[in-house]
């Protein structure tokens, strides 16, 4: 059995063929329908905090698949609180043949693959977020037709987002920039999984202050939100700190002529992304957003079947 909690659980070779499956799924879905190879199978999905696009990629995934999904809200299990992680792990896995948790700590995720006898999937902890990584190269793969050799540059705050794409670039030789403001950098421990990774392949990471350092030359801009779910106490030193981090036109001309432009959503217009950039001819975000869907029945497929 093969959980989904991080990318460096992975192999390089594993996560390449996740992105064939799911360029194959998306091919058949688009000409008439995926087989419904989870008939009577159901997918336990456990929210900590509120999402459109991974309630409704994974639920819609499960569905196209001819299985079914069952949101479960903080309400009703109260992770860790109401009811022990481990007793919730071995409930869901009598019931349903797969588990995706939305959580806050990374641990409760790994706790309940500890205690789980059926597949657990990481739909995002405070430290990764696997699936919209793995969302974001079958995007960039679909634009650029490879994945070697490109540069990513992450403008914004180091959270879970930009340590999953730094474990993406160093499966796939790509190299990885972020410009962050001090105090606000990818710790020192996403680098450290990420390396073993990138000595294989080719990847080279380079942190810099100045956003137009971090893109010069670079394929794909990719920006967060500066306030994530759980940070709103900290909305005004944040908003101040990041006040030189947003991508507009400005910044995206220090990019290669050919950029494309990403954000896992929500955007807050206007802070992290301006409309012009968000909606114009560099924005890849609702490809990117649609690729949610697709990479997640492949996941799905690779570790329920």
């Amino acid at each position: 059995m093969k959980h989904f909690l991080k990318l460096s659980d992975w192999s390089s070779k594993d996560l390449w063929h996740l992105i064939q499956l799911a360029i194959h799924l998306k091919m058949e879905w688009k000409a008439g329908g995926n087989k419904p190879i989870f008939k009577d199978k159901i997918l336990a999905m456990v929210f900590q905090k509120p999402s459109l696009r991974t309630r409704v990629s994974f639920e819609v995934a499960m569905k196209h698949l001819g299985g079914d999904a069952i949101m479960l809200s903080p309400d009703e299990i109260g992770l860790g609180k109401r009811e022990s992680i481990a007793d919730v792990a071995r409930v869901l896995s009598g019931y349903t043949q797969g588990i995706m948790a939305r959580v806050f700590d990374h641990e409760h995720v790994e706790q309940l693959a500890q205690w789980a006898s059926v597949p657990v999937i990481n739909g995002l902890s405070d430290s990764h977020h696997p699936c919209q990584a793995m969302g974001d190269l079958l995007t960039i793969y679909e634009q650029f037709g490879r994945l070697q050799g490109l540069k990513i540059a992450f403008v914004g705050d180091g959270n879970n987002v930009a340590a999953s794409l730094l474990e993406a670039a160093a499966h796939f030789g790509m190299h990885f920039t972020v410009a962050s403001p001090d105090g606000y950098m990818l710790p020192e421990e996403a680098y450290e999984e990420a390396r073993p990774f990138a000595e294989d392949s080719g990847a080279t990471f380079e942190m810099f202050n100045d956003p137009r350092a971090a893109v010069k030359g670079a394929d794909v801009l990719y920006t967060d939100t500066w306030v994530s779910m759980g940070q709103e106490s900290e909305t005004k030193t944040r908003e101040a700190a990041f006040a030189g981090y947003q991508i507009n036109d400005t910044l995206l001309k220090h990019a290669s002529k050919n950029a494309i432009v990403m954000h896992c959503l929500p955007a807050h217009r206007g802070q992290e992304i301006t409309d012009a950039v968000a909606d114009g001819e560099h924005s890849a975000l609702f490809p990117q957003a649609e690729n949610r869907l697709h990479i997640q029945k492949a996941i799905l497929v690779h570790v329920m079947s």
